[in-house]
């Protein structure tokens, strides 16, 4: 470079800090100024022989970080100081975190620590990867939030400066961003950043749908303007009669909520009857900010038709983000949908810069206490480390963009939980113990299934039992990753129970065939019966599962081994090559069910989406041949589901020794006193069965029962059905 170019790239520099403590949003003591300088001339000399890809050098980056930080998230200067040096680390072999702390101190150095470790994480790498590395950024948060924060301020300036990029590298960065970094944002309440991740997202991953949404907002644009411009001169004259200090914004929805609403209904660019928002943003002190808002409402609502269904009040129950807002849907002039979004100054703040404008309007102990809130919740998603990665990340952004429901416990508490929420949900956020101790629930003073929807107004009592405990139907029930994960526990720990049952099950009915139970015989008889583990093994002995009679082939088959090892050893024969187990995949879904009574049925599989098991899939009822099986993002499938909808089952595969299956029971016997209670003792007694209907007669003395009765197998059907026979009186155990 000329010394004329290094001249002027320094005065750049110079011009870029300059307005990086210009349009901070904290009002910066000198101290504070002192520390900013201090971070930018370590970061100066750390980064100075360091190049972008796109050639400038590489402290503008570090300067963007600082100012995103800054001016669009509101931090303060220690975390604009971290952002600044975000790199240092990991970029200049010369700086150790050592020298971090002892320069600007330990919090510093603890954000700056949490952004090497996560920039550290590898890059290249598959889904499953990505969601591990995922869940160790989070963790992170147990140090601080504002890494995460510093993170997504550096992952918007790296997406906004993606053009000089290989195409391959820019689809890689933008599928990760919209994977992970843009519900973070959704979840930390920083509104803007995530519509302009989302947005940048959209436009390396699908360019040509970007650009056509893109130019078709733009082409409609002056159109848009002037529908604007009317439909506030309307309102503007009420709102000023009342001597309010307002202002009022037009904005477009954004390309990636347009592109979402067109693939979601099915509809054109056109069709989205909702593609601008009007925003009122009004003067206030926090004593009168809700009464403007409602005046305000009332005033919008004179001139324009709300439409009752779209009424969103954030302001008396705000969202878990802390948002705070009253959203309406009106019906404006040319019949045209309107969003009306009204929130005071204060309240727009908190949509744009999240926790820290909060910060700004509390005093210091209730500061820690909205971020401590905050962060706890994130924690509880968190402490579940046995869940899968993928599985883990996939809850954690059902519960990141779930819309939110509020209902109130018996007592008028009121709960925020995520739309599509149950009873069971309700009950795990309230303690895990009230969740795992569930035995029924009461919506509005009725009962309701563990499986009921609820909605916001709803009121939810949780009744207890302490027999009460989870069982696998409770996964079908439970959104909440909460919840799933507690479940899960609960489950597991079950199953190592009957697991330690069936361990000695097993050890007594291989001594009767002449094998020892040790480690080489279990992982014979794992591979033998095509499971995973030797708990699975253990497991469905001591369900009855794998009988007696499977254990003899076990057997013979091994001695089989034994004779045709011998005669190979006599010939030499080389080893063939073993094939590799193809049903290793399958054995832990080996069954399709279909319908809520998980029945069996014939089915075969779609040509279109070939579904494999463990896939989620649902099953299409054909004309000519049968029950095809479909998975759920198969390309047919929107149009099945929408022109076809009654001819759609459910389908689920499911893990065969998990199945449960019904069965009806007829008893007959003379009639005496105390047998029905005898009877329902019994079955009742007997842990792994569950009794769906009952139904006692008596005529003349004789006494006749039937009973509907859900089990996992035979094997315990006719252990039931032999402590039926043995009650007094009882004449005939029969199964129909």
């Amino acid at each position: 470079m000329t010394e004329e170019a290094i001249e002027k790239e320094n005065a750049a520099i110079a011009k870029a800090y300059k307005e990086l403590l210009k349009v901070s949003y904290q009002t910066l003591s000198r101290e504070d100024k002192k520390l900013i300088r201090h971070a930018f001339e370590v970061a100066v000399d750390a980064h100075k022989d360091q190049r972008r890809k796109s050639g400038e050098a590489y402290i503008f980056h570090s300067i963007a970080v600082a100012k995103i930080v800054a001016q669009e998230i509101g931090l303060d200067a220690t975390s604009i100081a971290a952002a600044l040096l975000h790199d240092v680390v990991e970029d200049n072999p010369n700086f150790t975190i050592v020298d971090i702390e002892r320069l600007f101190g330990d919090t510093v150095a603890r954000i700056v620590d949490g952004l090497t470790k996560i920039s550290s994480l590898k890059k290249d790498m598959d889904v499953s990867l990505q969601a591990e590395n995922f869940r160790k950024m989070l963790l992170t948060l147990n140090e601080d939030v504002r890494v995460i924060i510093i993170k997504i301020a550096d992952r918007l300036h790296n997406m906004q400066t993606m053009d000089s990029m290989r195409s391959d590298k820019q689809v890689k960065i933008a599928s990760e961003t919209l994977y992970i970094y843009a519900p973070l944002a959704h979840r930390i309440g920083l509104y803007n950043i995530k519509t302009e991740l989302e947005d940048l997202g959209l436009k390396y991953t699908q360019p040509q749908v970007y650009n056509d949404i893109l130019n078709k907002i733009e082409d409609s644009k002056e159109e848009q303007d002037t529908y604007i411009k009317d439909f506030s001169k309307v309102i503007k004259d009420s709102l000023n009669k009342e001597g309010l200090k307002y202002e009022i914004k037009g904005r477009p929805k954004s390309i990636f909520s347009i592109r979402r609403k067109m693939v979601k209904q099915g509809v054109s660019f056109d069709e989205v009857y909702d593609k601008f928002a009007v925003r009122i943003i009004y003067k206030s002190d926090l004593k009168n900010e809700k009464f403007l808002a409602w005046k305000i409402y009332s005033i919008v609502t004179d001139h324009f038709t709300p439409n009752p269904i779209r009424l969103r009040d954030w302001i008396s129950s705000p969202k878990s983000t802390g948002y705070e807002a009253l959203h309406i849907t009106v019906v404006g002039p040319k019949s045209r949908w309107v969003e009306v979004q009204i929130r005071s100054e204060r309240m727009n703040e908190i949509a744009e810069k999240g926790y820290a404008a909060h910060y700004k309007y509390k005093n210091e102990d209730e500061k820690e206490d909205s971020l401590d809130l905050w962060i706890n919740r994130l924690q509880e998603t968190l402490e579940n480390n046995e869940a899968d990665a993928v599985d883990f990340v996939e809850q954690f952004k059902l519960n990141l963009y779930s819309k939110e429901i509020f209902v109130f416990s018996p007592k008028g508490d009121l709960k925020s939980l995520p739309k599509g929420a149950t009873p069971l949900d309700f009950a795990f956020s309230i303690h895990t113990e009230v969740g795992m101790k569930t035995r029924g629930a009461k919506v509005n003073g009725k009962l309701v299934p563990l499986s009921y929807e609820l909605t916001s107004g709803d009121r939810v009592e949780i009744l207890t039992s302490e027999n009460a405990k989870p069982n696998s139907n409770w996964l079908d029930y439970s959104t909440t990753a909460r919840a799933r994960s507690k479940i899960k526990s609960a489950l597991n720990a079950d199953k190592k129970e009957i697991g330690e049952d069936g361990k000695e099950i097993l050890r007594r009915k291989l001594k009767q065939l002449k094998i020892t139970l040790n480690e080489k015989s279990v992982n014979e008889m794992v591979n033998y019966f095509k499971l995973k583990t030797s708990l699975d093994l253990f497991y469905r002995v001591g369900l009855g599962t794998i009988d007696n009679g499977m254990l003899k082939s076990y057997a013979s088959s091994r001695s089989n081994v034994l004779v045709s090892y011998l005669k190979n050893k006599i010939t030499r024969k080389p080893d063939a090559p073993k094939d590799v187990d193809k049903e290793e995949i399958t054995s832990k879904y080996d069954m399709l069910v279909f319908g809520k009574e998980e029945e069996k049925l014939d089915y075969t599989h779609a040509k279109c989406c070939n579904p494999i098991p463990g896939d989620k899939v649902f099953g299409f009822l054909t004309i000519n041949d049968g029950i095809k099986v479909h998975k759920k993002n198969c390309p047919n499938a929107v149009s099945l589901q929408s022109n076809y909808a009654y001819r759609i089952m459910q389908a689920k595969w499911i893990d065969s020794s998990q199945q449960e299956y019904t069965s009806q029971i007829v008893l007959s016997g003379l009639d005496d006193l105390g047998l029905v209670n005898d009877v329902t003792k019994v079955i009742s007694s007997n842990m792994h069965v569950n009794m769906k209907s009952l139904n006692f007669s008596s005529d003349d003395g004789i006494f006749k029962g039937k009973i509907t009765v859900v089990v996992k197998n035979k094997a315990m059907l006719k252990k039931l059905m032999e402590n039926l026979k043995k009650i007094n009186g009882i004449d005939k155990v029969t199964r129909v």
